[in-house]
C-alpha cells in the first residue's frame, strides 16, 4: 500500500475516488456477504446526502481519498450500511481499514477545532499543512496523537497477561498505558506495568508501532524481562492478571492489534 498524505487535492477529479463517510463514528460501507468495501464517488452522490464539510486525505495507490460526516439521522441506500470500525476488521480490506482509521481521526479533529481553544475565535484551514490557525491570537492546532506504550513481559518462558475492566468480554492482553507529559517511553513502560500489576521490569526493547484510531492513539510496542515483584493488581483498572505459557493462553486480542503481534511473537519464540 502506498498512501500519500496531502491537504491539496488534484485539480481534476474522476469517478475513481474512495470516500470515508461517517455517521458519528460509524463508517458507510458497501456490504457483500461477509465482505465490505468503501463506496465510490457515484455511490455517495446517489444517496443525495448533505456533506457540507468534506476533507481531502491524500491518495491511496494513486486514487484520491476523501472523508465526510453526515447527519445522525442519515439512512443508507439498500446494500450500504454504517458500521463501527472495530467490527469491520476482517471484512474491510486491511489497507482500507487503516485508511478509514486515519479518516475518522482527521474528521473528528476538524470538527473539534473549528474554534480556537485559547480565545474562542473561529479558525481557518492552513493550505500547506494539516493544521488550523486562529487569526486572532495566532494559535495553531494540529491533529492530536496520544502516544501509549504496550509491552510483553517475559519470565522464564511465561508472559504476563491481564484482563482489563474496560474489556466487554473475557479477554487477556499485554499491559498498555498512555504516556504522561515529561515522561520517556521507557519510563511509561516501567510505570504502567508496576502500577497495574506490581511487577518491575528490565531490558526494555522496542518492538514496533501501530496507529490505533480508538480514538487517536499511537501504540508503541516493547518487550521487557521480569526483574522483581509479585502480581498485585490495580483493581480499578485490572480484573485479573497472571503468568501464562505459550501452550495454554487465555482468550487474547484479535489479529488487528499490535497486542496480538506481541503475543504471537512470544508464542513463536516459546511454542
Amino acid at each position: 500500500m502506498e498512501f500519500v498524505f496531502s491537504v491539496k487535492p488534484a485539480k481534476t477529479t474522476t469517478e475513481h475516488e474512495l470516500w470515508c463517510v461517517f455517521r458519528e463514528d460509524s463508517l458507510l460501507v458497501k456490504v457483500d456477504r461477509s465482505q465490505a468495501r468503501l463506496p465510490g464517488k457515484s455511490e455517495v452522490k446517489a444517496m443525495h446526502i448533505d456533506t457540507p464539510r468534506t476533507l481531502y486525505l491524500g491518495t491511496l495507490d494513486g486514487v484520491a481519498c476523501f472523508t465526510a460526516e453526515v447527519a445522525p439521522e442519515t439512512e443508507p441506500l439498500p446494500g450500504l450500511e454504517f458500521c463501527g470500525l472495530r467490527e469491520l476488521f476482517g471484512r474491510l480490506e486491511e489497507r482500507l481499514f487503516w485508511l478509514s482509521g486515519h479518516a475518522v481521526q482527521i474528521k473528528n479533529w476538524d470538527r473539534d477545532h473549528r474554534f480556537c481553544g485559547r480565545c474562542g475565535s473561529q479558525t481557518v484551514d492552513e493550505t500547506d499543512e494539516r493544521s488550523k490557525l486562529c487569526l486572532t491570537c495566532g494559535l495553531k492546532s494540529f491533529p492530536r496523537i496520544s502516544p501509549a506504550t504496550i509491552t510483553a513481559v517475559e519470565r522464564d518462558g511465561h508472559i504476563l497477561l491481564a484482563r482489563a475492566r474496560r474489556f466487554q468480554r473475557v479477554l487477556y492482553s499485554v499491559i498498555a498505558g498512555f504516556v504522561e507529559p515529561g515522561e520517556t517511553l521507557e519510563e511509561c513502560v516501567e510505570r504502567e506495568i508496576y502500577e497495574e500489576t506490581g511487577i518491575e521490569v528490565q531490558n526494555i526493547r522496542y518492538f514496533g508501532s501501530q496507529p490505533w484510531p480508538f480514538p487517536n492513539s499511537l501504540m508503541i510496542a516493547f518487550t521487557a524481562e521480569y526483574r522483581s515483584g509479585e502480581i498485585r493488581i490495580e483493581q480499578s483498572e485490572i480484573v485479573d492478571a497472571g503468568w501464562f505459557v505459550a501452550g495454554n493462553l487465555p482468550p487474547i486480542p484479535d489479529r488487528v492489534s499490535i497486542a496480538r503481534r506481541l503475543i504471537d511473537w512470544f508464542v513463536e519464540k516459546n511454542g
